[in-house]
């Protein structure tokens, strides 16, 4: 199998403009201390306000970057203050109706009224099924001219009190123009546009609009010496060299998932956790779980699984289990060579598991596995190996955990029901959804009976943030995870938000 690529404007772009300038480290930091941020005008009357990101986005795109040299907001009475000390690269789509904290400034308190922003550079990523039904186009494009960017605010934001949190809303599918299924052969466009809003942010924060964080990813950087707080570094920074850190503390509520407690969390494990953030800009870890615990030569990869059943031959010797995927970013010794670059992955002997992030999966009123024998195209991984991703001596790497997590799906609303205490909705995807894309692949390790369609079941834990009610005909958010029940698409909802047109 090979890879055809599209490309309107490629990574080298984005990397030059982040090459081209000192990025400085940012931080989230508990209280105020140690953040790092943009410039106020005064030294006092201040606010400590977290900056959190968050994509709106239908499932055209597999990653959005988009890179913002300065974020300046503009108060009543004419005053100016940037957010960004130094320019930055979030990356949207792996926070498709989610939030995730991204850094901490003072900001003189007052009412702003409007905001702008210039960017440095933006990259967008698909795949879609080449017309053979055997090769995959990862079609990378975007602009790497920097320029203005939209911010919107929807209303005048009051920055007052110790501390709050500012919510900048990538509105992804209207900032990229996508052709069809993602053609090669189309035309694609970016003209990034952001809404900025405040974020009501609640003393027990339980969902994405109140103030908790949902599957937080990256590996530890320092664990400090009282036993009750460690530093992460963001895996979605890389391959830029730009790091943000998250200062988190722990409790005695804080539930622990692949290791018993805290003493076992050491520097270099990847973690995946869930925060809430607390008054005075503090984040508390309310779920953390390490899928590998060997931090030797470890690269952990955020991916989307494509063909599942492949074989390789190789100076006369065959490899089977051999697994392709589609990279979002990687974290650790093969970080640098990921971006642009899909390996083959041996699964053969890997661990498969389930991310503990929804406590619910045994109540299911279906069998909720993830297995080898039932994993399917566009389900969405953590995959660890200690080997050199791709390396060239062997075409492969292998896996050492290939971990389901959860995942968000648009799609339109085509009937509702229950089924014990769970209300179920029948959801039919796009046709460029990786789900019915790749099911045509001629090597696939499970059949799907009907790839365009996801059963979804929501129980009473299910944060709903959709604004209207939810009807046949409904386009809809729907994040969770993504199970292959016997050939059907089934998901265990974590939250549902408003839909994005398709």
């Amino acid at each position: 199998m090979t890879r055809g690529s599209g490309f309107s404007a490629p990574r080298p772009l984005i990397l030059a403009w982040i090459s081209s300038i000192a990025l400085a480290a940012l931080s989230i930091a508990g209280c105020g201390g140690g953040a790092s941020g943009g410039t106020v005008t005064a030294p006092s009357g201040s606010t400590s306000v977290t900056l959190f990101t968050t994509g709106t986005a239908n499932d055209k795109l597999l990653s959005f970057w988009a890179g913002l040299e300065t974020l300046t907001l503009t108060s009543d009475d004419g005053k100016q203050v940037d957010l960004l000390s130094s320019p930055v690269l979030p990356e949207f789509i792996h926070t498709n109706g989610t939030v995730e904290p991204y850094l901490t400034v003072s900001i003189p308190q007052g009412t702003y009224t409007s905001a702008t922003a210039t960017s440095g550079g933006v990259e967008a990523a698909c795949d879609v099924l080449d017309s053979d039904g055997y090769e995959v186009d990862s079609n990378l494009f975007g602009n790497g001219v920097p320029g203005a960017v939209s911010v919107t605010l929807p209303a005048p934001i009051t920055v007052s009190g110790e501390s709050m949190g500012l919510l900048l809303d990538s509105l992804v599918s209207q900032s990229a123009t996508v052709p069809g299924n993602c053609d090669i052969y189309g035309t694609f466009s970016v003209s990034p546009a952001f809404l900025l809003t405040p974020m009501s942010i609640s003393a027990q924060p339980t969902n994405s609009a109140n103030g908790k964080a949902l599957g937080l990813r990256g590996m530890i950087a320092s664990i400090g010496a009282d036993g009750a707080g460690f530093s992460v570094s963001r895996m979605y920074d890389q391959p830029v060299g730009q790091v943000v850190t998250w200062q988190v503390s722990a409790d005695s509520a804080t539930a622990y998932q692949g290791v018993t407690g805290f003493s076992q969390l050491a520097v270099g494990m990847p973690v995946d956790m869930d925060v809430a953030f607390q008054a005075g800009g503090a984040l508390l870890a309310t779920r953390v779980a390490v899928y590998d615990t060997n931090t030797a030569n470890l690269t952990e990869v955020d991916a989307h699984l494509l063909n599942t059943n492949l074989s390789l031959s190789l100076d006369g010797v065959t490899t089977p289990n051999l697994l392709d995927i589609s990279s979002i970013t990687a974290d650790g010794i093969s970080e640098g060579s990921v971006p642009g670059h899909f390996p083959l992955w041996d699964y053969g002997g890997a661990v498969f598991q389930i991310s503990g992030q929804l406590a619910n999966v045994s109540s299911l009123p279906f069998a909720a596995t993830f297995s080898a024998l039932n994993m399917v195209a566009g389900q969405h991984v953590l995959a660890t190996t200690h080997e050199t991703l791709g390396d060239t001596a062997i075409g492969y790497s292998s896996a050492t955990t290939i971990t389901l997590i959860p995942q968000t799906i648009n799609g339109t609303v085509s009937a509702i029901s229950t089924d014990g205490e769970f209300t179920t909705y029948t959801v039919a995807l796009a046709p460029y959804d990786l789900f019915p894309q790749f099911a045509a692949l001629q090597n696939q390790v499970s059949a799907l009976t009907d790839p365009s369609t996801v059963v979804v079941y929501a129980d009473s834990n299910a944060q709903m943030l959709n604004t209207g009610p939810i009807a046949v005909g409904s386009v809809v958010r729907f994040y969770g995870l993504v199970f292959n029940d016997s050939g059907t698409l089934r998901m265990d909802c974590a939250q549902i938000n408003d839909g994005v047109a398709e």
